[in-house]
Order: C-alpha cells, then sequence, then structure tokens
C-alpha cells in the first residue's frame, strides 16, 4: 500500500475498529516515519486478541535487538491454548538484522495466529520478499512523517474527535510547541483536556499557555510574527528567549523559520504575476495558514518580496549548518538564533 494511495488515518480507524471487533489479519506490517498510527493499531491489536486471563500462554512480545527471524517465527508456529489465537509482536523490529527472513513465514501463516511487526520510525525495504509477502496476505501500514503546515489541521481534527472546538491561533500555538510528531500533541491534549474546567468546549489560546505550560509570548510562532512586520526590538528579544531556552534547539527553529519565508516566496510569487489573487489560489500559496492570518502575510510580503525571501533562505541553510555542528566558530548554539535573526532584519 503505498503512501500516496492510502489515507493513513482512515486505514489506521478502520484497523482499530477490527481490533476491537476481534477481526484480524494474519500479518501486520505496521511503519513509517509517523509512529503515531502504527503505534495506536499496534497497542489496539494487543488491547483485543488475546483474553487477558490467557496471554502468559498465548502472547509473545519480542523486541528487535534482542530477537531473531527464528525465534519469531518458532512462536509464530505454536498453536494457542485454550483461546483462539496466538499473537505474536516485534516492537522495533527496525533493530532485526535478519527481518526478511519472516517472509519464509509468510509463505504458510497460521490461521490461528497473529503477527504484528512494528517498526519505529523506520520501514523495510519494499523490494523484498517480506515487504511483498505481507501485501499478499496481510496488511502493511506505511504512515509519512505529517507536514508542518498540516499540524493545525491536524489538532483542529483531534479536538473535533473528542467534543472540543479549538481556536485557530491556539492550534497553531499547540502545533509550534509540539512539534510534528502527533504521539507528543496527543500527550500535550490530554494534559490539556485533564485541567480544562468541567464543560468547556471551546479552547482558547489562554487554555492553551495556561494547561500546556507555554507562552506566545516567546514562542518560534511570535517570532516569525514579529519578523512578518519587522518589529525588531522584539524579535530579537524573544530570539534571546528562546536561545536561552534548555529545550532550544536551532535546527527546529531553522525549519520552522523556512517554513514561514518558504510561504512568503510562494506567495510574493503568486502576487507578482500581477491582480487580485482568489482564495483559492491564496489558499494554495499559503498551505496550513488559517485564514486569519493572512493579514499579516499580506504585510510580511511587503517586507519581504521575493528577492529577500530568497536571501533569508539562504541565511536560514547557513544557520541550520551551523546548528547542527557544521561550523567552528565559537558562538554558542543559544546565540545564534539572535544572530540569524539580526541577519534577516537587515536583509
Amino acid at each position: 500500500m503505498a503512501k500516496a494511495s492510502v489515507n493513513i488515518e482512515s486505514l489506521s480507524k478502520q484497523l482499530v475498529q477490527d481490533a476491537e471487533n476481534a477481526v484480524f489479519k494474519p500479518v501486520y506490517l505496521l511503519m513509517g516515519d509517523e509512529p503515531y498510527y502504527p503505534e495506536l493499531i499496534c497497542d489496539a491489536i494487543i488491547a483485543n486478541c488475546v483474553d487477558e486471563s490467557f496471554k502468559d500462554f498465548n502472547e509473545y512480545i519480542f523486541y528487535g535487538s534482542d530477537t531473531d527471524a527464528e525465534t519469531v517465527i518458532s512462536a509464530a508456529r505454536q498453536y494457542p491454548m485454550m483461546s483462539d489465537r496466538t499473537l505474536v509482536v516485534v516492537k522495533e523490529a527496525q533493530l532485526m538484522k535478519d527481518i526478511d527472513k519472516l517472509s519464509l513465514y509468510c509463505e504458510a501463516p497460521l490461521d490461528s495466529t497473529v503477527l504484528v511487526v512494528l517498526l519505529h520510525k523506520a520501514t523495510v525495504d519494499k523490494r523484498k520478499s517480506f515487504y511483498k509477502s505481507v501485501q499478499k496476505i496481510g496488511v502493511v501500514v506505511d504512515a509519512p512523517a505529517i507536514r508542518d503546515y498540516e499540524i493545525s489541521s491536524w489538532i483542529t481534527k483531534y479536538f473535533a474527535s473528542k467534543g472540543l472546538d479549538i481556536e485557530p491561533a491556539a492550534a497553531a500555538l499547540m502545533g509550534e510547541s509540539a512539534g510534528t510528531e502527533l504521539g507528543t500533541i496527543v500527550v500535550e491534549t490530554d494534559k490539556l483536556l485533564k485541567n480544562l474546567p468541567e464543560g468547556v468546549k471551546h479552547i482558547k489560546v489562554e487554555d492553551v499557555e495556561r494547561n500546556v505550560g507555554i507562552s506566545r509570548q516567546f514562542s518560534i510562532f511570535e517570532l516569525t510574527r514579529e519578523l512578518s512586520y519587522r518589529n525588531a526590538a522584539k524579535a530579537v528579544k524573544i530570539a534571546g528567549y528562546l536561545g536561552s531556552s534548555a529545550k532550544f534547539a536551532m535546527p527546529m527553529a531553522t525549519s520552522a523559520l523556512f517554513t514561514h519565508f518558504y510561504r512568503l516566496l510562494r506567495y510574493g510569487a503568486l502576487l507578482q504575476k500581477g491582480g487580485r489573487p482568489s482564495a483559492e489560489e491564496k489558499a494554495g500559496a499559503l498551505p496550513g495558514v488559517p485564514p486569519f492570518l493572512y493579514r499579516e502575510y499580506d504585510e510580511a510580503v511587503k517586507n519581504y518580496p521575493p528577492s529577500r525571501c530568497m536571501a533569508v533562505i539562504s541565511l536560514l541553510n547557513e544557520y541550520d549548518f551551523k546548528g547542527k555542528g557544521g561550523d567552528s566558530s565559537d558562538v554558542e548554539a543559544g546565540s545564534l538564533l539572535t544572530e540569524l535573526v539580526v541577519k534577516i532584519l537587515n536583509v
């Protein structure tokens, strides 16, 4: 199942529902750059495949660093005791040195065994026999990493699934803080929900700031805003604060800034064509940007036309390299962001 041809969210929902209804495939290959959906499916299978009373006899959990194909196949060929099924799970299977040999089991799987092979932020070689054999008899889930511009909309949908409505600005703030790993976003959401007053259904920026422990004043979200308006004093102040944080990572900062200025570059190129862009054209040039932020981009594009955006993107590439240790200067990692912001403001 190719990434492009499958809606991973819908597939995962269906597989979880199947597990809850005791409907299982003989083999599951759960992998991809985004671990949230593969782990969600694996947890659902473990929870529902074998009755709790018989897990000691019929459930085998292996880890890729401590097992091999022969051991896994031997367990998978065991018949269940006092149960309908045997469950065999291999977690962190990307660490198995002979994972492709599991194709031998796929040639003649037992009807009473459910084999789950879970990789963490990795994929198997799709040219080899194991992947091809699972495609024939089981199910493959290959979850791509979510793009940064999709985070806000994913958060909005996730909150909706919980019966909650979240403001676009609050979703954007949570996305800026939690990053692009869905598992982290889910943890932060659960933390928020536990601390909300009973009956609250509409989530505001203040709720995210208060309950998740982040501040819009000192986030990349706010830094990009001040850069958009070329508010030099505020931008430098925020950069200094972010750089001094114990959790600061320069590559994450340059990635967020790159997304912002790449959007500006696309928007500026659209405006250079002349005429007033349609709503569809604007949305296409600014993917993932909620409409309430369009005014900011209208101002930012005046301050950073395409030629300036290209110069900024060049700076971002340079400082991303420095932030990853590719520089011999004595500038501390935390000071790099301030240095970068000053140079952006002087482009």
